[in-house]
């Protein structure tokens, strides 16, 4: 039973990992620099829309789903036995939690609010404010992309060891 709760824990967590993964590698691939090509009037207030739509359960069980999952996996894998899957699964949800995790508290989203702040006056102004606001922000969201996509390689890591375990302890039957 246990093994069966721990395989399912890392299947949840696979799936929460590639969500976020996939969710943070689009903005940088293709929302950002869809903005940052709209004149800075229209991408402001589109951002500032963005921002307030993914205020969501959906983001929300990813965005925080992802490392808790990881670390109850891991769990799971030593208590069954699988410490190698366990450890790749712990790694996993430390390098999300301190790659994308803490960088979207500290940094993405100060910078998000902040811009729900601001209403451009002039065309010139707009331009003045997002060419501070995209760039930075699209550089923190790519580190936080990067170590995401760190954390599902970890996942996957982890579910080679289990598959190399359960081998392992199969061939050692008699």
């Amino acid at each position: 039973m246990l093994v069966r709760l721990a395989a399912l824990a890392i299947a949840v967590t696979l799936l929460l990992t590639g969500a976020i993964a996939g969710f943070f590698y689009a903005y940088s691939v293709s929302a950002m620099p869809g903005l940052d090509l709209s004149a800075p009037v229209h991408a402001i207030p589109a951002m500032q829309g963005i921002n307030v739509a993914v205020r969501n359960p959906v983001f929300f069980v990813s965005f925080f789903g992802t490392p808790v999952a990881a670390l109850v996996a891991a769990g799971l894998c030593v208590l069954a036995g699988r410490r190698r899957a366990g450890l790749f699964l712990a790694s996993a949800g430390l390098v999300y939690f301190a790659g994308a995790f803490l960088p979207t508290a500290l940094v993405n989203v100060p910078m998000n609010r902040a811009l729900a702040q601001v209403t451009a006056e002039t065309a010139r102004e707009a331009a003045e404010i997002w060419s501070a606001y995209s760039p930075r922000w699209t550089a923190w969201n790519t580190l936080r992309t990067v170590f995401s996509l760190a954390s599902l390689m970890l996942v996957g890591l982890a579910i080679h060891a289990w598959a190399r375990e359960a081998v392992r302890n199969a061939a050692a039957r008699p």
